[in-house]
């Protein structure tokens, strides 16, 4: 049962999952939210069914299953504003919700914890490396099949603890991991190597956080917004905008990367890179694109619209056929 007891009048009420990774990302936003307003901000931690769920992620759909509790919370005045890992959320906005709020991004790439310090490179041929994501398994196969050897990659669920003790357990070679997950529990020393884009590219969003609230709260949305990172927001609204065009959900095999060129205080130029794959690897359609970005920051029409581009191309040399694909 969820616990929204509210201990002070003034307090603000943020939605979090349990876990945690989520926990503390959700505090570190709830001390800025303090700073903002000068108002107590309290935690209501409240379970989704993708916590509550035992199967594979890419069985149950992904997209939402980590995210609809909180929403429901958000709509029956539970909580006051909600705390995403952007990754998470579906690329269709409700209307009656606001994304108030898209802070300064960590680190979005994936980051290798494997036995005895190795780096995916050094790793033996067969390896078993736990992930459960299709985008991960279809790029580390890849990359596997580019170095002559193969992985076996093995679906896994469980907190970042659950997921690192199969490694210190023997059970795994090596597992994959967001790196911003292991910087925000303060893990990242465990990882033996950060994978360079050029190997594997992230999910679309990855290492952000969104800010939600209900529409109809324009004060508190328009607060919120002061936490807002323009750059951040460009960035993965080329992303998502990618992802919705292909019309994928988040347990797709899709990847994707906006680097962005900023000159005083504005973005001029954007670089995307995409990648669908099918999970053994032997098949990938991995492009990009870049382009020149409006002076001001609030202007994401650019974004949009280069990932819309982008996966046109993507679908016209065969994206479609793979995004299908999920894991076993």
């Amino acid at each position: 049962m969820n616990d929204t007891t509210t201990k002070d009048p003034r307090a603000l009420r943020l939605g979090t999952r349990r876990s945690k990774l989520a926990v503390s990302q959700s505090g570190q936003v709830a001390e800025a939210v303090r700073g903002l307003t000068g108002r107590p901000v309290e935690l209501v931690e409240i379970t989704t069914y993708g916590d509550t769920s035992r199967e594979h992620l890419a069985q149950i759909g992904g997209s939402g299953v980590f995210v609809s509790a909180l929403r429901d919370a958000l709509l029956a005045g539970e909580i006051d504003f909600a705390v995403h890992s952007l990754k998470d959320l579906p690329t269709t906005q409700p209307g009656n919700l606001t994304l108030a709020a898209v802070p300064k991004r960590e680190d979005p790439r994936d980051a290798l914890i494997a036995r005895d310090g190795l780096t995916f490179e050094q790793l033996p041929d067969g390896a078993r490396v736990g992930t459960g994501s299709p985008r991960r398994m279809c790029q580390l196969n890849a990359w596997a099949r580019s170095l002559g050897r193969r992985v076996e990659p093995v679906p896994i669920r469980g907190n970042i603890g659950t997921r690192i003790g199969y490694v210190e357990k023997g059970e795994l070679d090596a597992v994959v991991l967001a790196a911003a997950g292991l910087i925000r529990i303060g893990r990242i020393d465990e990882a033996t190597q950060l994978l360079s884009p050029e190997m594997v590219l992230p999910a679309p969003g990855q290492g952000a956080l969104a800010i939600e609230c209900a529409a109809a709260n324009a004060d508190l949305a328009a607060t919120l917004a002061a936490l807002d990172d323009p750059f951040t927001r460009a960035a993965v609204t080329a992303e998502r905008s990618l992802l919705a065009a292909l019309e994928a959900g988040c347990s797709a095999p899709v990847g994707a990367l906006a680097d962005l060129q900023v000159d005083e205080q504005a973005v001029t130029e954007l670089h995307l890179r995409g990648v669908v794959g099918s999970t053994d690897g032997r098949t990938l359609v991995q492009m990009s694109t870049t382009g020149h970005v409006p002076a001001s920051p609030d202007d994401v029409s650019t974004p949009l619209n280069m990932g819309r581009e982008l996966a046109a191309e993507m679908l016209a040399k065969g994206a479609a056929g793979l995004m299908g694909e999920r894991a076993l």
